[in-house]
């Protein structure tokens, strides 16, 4: 391959993306509808734009002739799979940083709780009925968008109530743990063969975030919308154990989907007053929460002595596999 294109969706962490690229010299190519290039354009980080009516158009001939043509190479963020859908991107002929096969353990949360069991980490329990019911428990439906469709329940009677049927093929009936939320991001480099921390953000959701400020007789179901991001700084003491869940997941997903997690993913996890952590999801691409530390964290600070957000992180990664004749270790 000539030198790549640096392409992505005009959503989620484009912006950061674009200017990762730009700064490891590489063309960049913005994929945008109508309603947003004018929004991009006053950034001026996209050497080109193509425009869709709708991004799912990207599957079409026409679209990935004109990426191919331009030598692109796409970057997945939580849009892509949102607006065109994860088994779709799997027919994508366009060259992609990652591996693809990491979209289906993703998107299917028991085979991503099969992931993380056995890597050996720490879990919610899951309840596969009502009646088990015990214990402060989340409702979560499978593939609900954008932090609906959520209830907490702590019965079978509750769940009828706030719920009403169960459909073990939609719902999850996860145990609710209590504690701090942590959302770590780390980068593994497939040539370096190297977990790297890059940041920690907390997500600001609506309504949870907004409840507690309302009258104590007041009660609204809680949604979990993602309005904004947070950075935090972990307890360095903590970091080691942060350290050792991802060397796990990495290790494990070699085994499981090779050639295993490839750049950028986001450990969702919560840490508890006795200072456990239970994992409860994990997103396998770059997270919108990573845009809290441009230009970089002092995590990455610590390790290059220069700011690098994961945009760049991603770029540099590219560059280097391009030097090294290496592109197929990094791209699928």
């Amino acid at each position: 391959m000539n030198k790549p294109t640096i392409a992505t969706l005009a959503s989620h962490s484009a912006l950061q993306i674009l200017k990762g690229a730009k700064e490891e010299g590489f063309k960049t190519l913005l994929i945008s509808n109508i309603k947003r290039d004018k929004f991009y354009e006053r950034f001026n980080l996209a050497d080109d734009v193509l425009v869709v009516d709708d991004f799912k158009d990207i599957l079409d001939d026409k679209a990935q002739k004109t990426l191919n043509e331009k030598n692109s190479i796409l970057i997945p963020h939580g849009s892509f799979v949102e607006y065109i859908g994860g088994r779709e991107l799997l027919k994508l002929n366009v060259p992609m940083f990652g591996n693809k096969k990491v979209l289906e353990w993703e998107a299917d949360r028991r085979k991503s709780y099969q992931w993380f069991r056995k890597a050996g980490i720490k879990i919610p329990h899951d309840f596969l009925k009502p009646d088990e019911i015990d214990r402060l428990t989340l409702v979560k439906l499978f593939g609900a968008k954008g932090g609906r469709g959520y209830a907490l329940v702590q019965s079978e009677k509750e769940f009828n109530e706030k719920v009403g049927t169960f459909d073990p093929e939609k719902m999850q009936l996860q145990e609710y743990v209590l504690g701090t939320r942590f959302y770590p991001h780390f980068f593994y480099s497939p040539l370096e063969k190297e977990n790297e921390l890059i940041g920690i953000d907390l997500r600001y959701e609506s309504n949870a975030d907004g409840l507690p400020r309302m009258p104590a007789d007041f009660y609204m179901p809680p949604t979990y919308v993602i309005t904004g991001n947070i950075p935090i700084m972990m307890r360095e003491s903590l970091l080691p154990e942060v350290f050792d869940l991802a060397d796990r997941l990495v290790e494990k997903s070699k085994e499981l989907f090779s050639p295993g997690l490839i750049g950028p993913y986001s450990i969702e996890l919560v840490c508890t007053d006795k200072l456990e952590m239970y994992v409860f999801e994990i997103s396998a691409r770059i997270v919108a929460g990573t845009n809290v530390w441009m230009p970089g964290s002092p995590y990455t600070y610590l390790k290059y002595g220069k700011p690098i957000s994961m945009g760049r992180r991603i770029a540099m990664e590219i560059k280097r596999a391009q030097k090294e004749k290496r592109l197929d270790e990094v791209i699928s």
